[in-house]
């Protein structure tokens, strides 16, 4: 029981990767506070991860809001010691085609709120913290139209790097998860609206090594590890989790067919 007596954040911990990290920590005796945006999903997955879980509706985009969530942390559980900052929106900005406000939109979910949200947590915080940011493997892959998205997680990169180091002294670690393409709703939302998980693990799996997406599961074992006194020598380390398509690309079916 890896976490028992100790209390996580996980944004955006009403789905995917994040409601599936919150449901695995509960299971290893942690309590875990998860937000969201849409009130009626985030009550669900309340009732599903039970009593150890505490659903609180926030828009990331909104400071004061931030500020709202950990007023009611410190009020109910008075500290933290993990946070999975795991909340992000994908969409389309191709060159020639985007407005300023749609660009910004996804920058301002994906790096400026996953900034202000470690801020906030840090008075919370004490020696023996973790803290896990989630990037991805769009970051380098250069894929046509992702400019905005795949900017946010080349920064995310970047500034996990800062917090390890600027962290380190008040002895709060902080790493980063790495996914490849992975089985959550993001396939299924906004311009994707329609599409499915299998006919999108159908499409990209030829040019994943391994043929598949991987499942939440396999990226949030990587996200407990980070958070785990397991990870206790590691800070300002990534963990990938993409099937071999930045480490071995050449091993997929695409190449090997060449």
């Amino acid at each position: 029981m890896r976490f028992t007596g100790k209390t996580a954040l996980i944004t955006g911990g009403n789905s995917g990767i994040g409601f599936v990290t919150a449901r695995r920590l509960i299971a290893e005796g942690g309590r875990v506070v998860i937000t969201g945006r849409d009130r009626a999903k985030l009550d669900q997955a309340v009732a599903e991860l039970g009593e150890n879980a505490l659903g609180v509706q926030a828009n990331l985009d909104n400071e004061a809001e931030i500020e709202a969530l950990f007023e009611q942390i410190r009020s109910t559980f008075g500290s933290l010691d993990i946070v999975f900052a795991n909340a992000g929106i994908s969409g389309p900005t191709p060159l020639g085609n985007t407005r300023a406000a749609a660009f910004e939109a996804i920058l301002r979910t994906n790096l400026t709120a996953v900034f202000l949200t470690v801020q906030g947590a840090l008075p919370l915080m004490s020696a023996g913290g973790a803290v896990v940011l989630n990037g991805s493997v769009m970051r380098e892959l250069g894929s046509p139209g992702s400019s905005a998205y795949s900017a946010t997680k080349a920064g995310i990169t970047g500034m996990a790097k800062v917090f390890a180091s600027e962290l380190v002294e008040r002895g709060i670690r902080v790493n980063t998860v790495i996914p490849g393409g992975t089985r959550t709703p993001i396939w299924t939302r906004g311009a994707r609206e329609g599409a499915t998980l299998e006919g999108t693990e159908q499409a990209l799996g030829p040019r994943i090594p391994m043929g598949r997406l991987a499942t939440p599961e396999e990226v949030s074992a990587a996200v407990l590890f980070l958070a785990s006194d397991d990870a206790s020598g590691m800070t300002g380390a990534e963990i990938v989790v993409d099937g071999g398509t930045t480490g071995a690309p050449w091993g997929s079916t695409v190449f090997r067919k060449v």
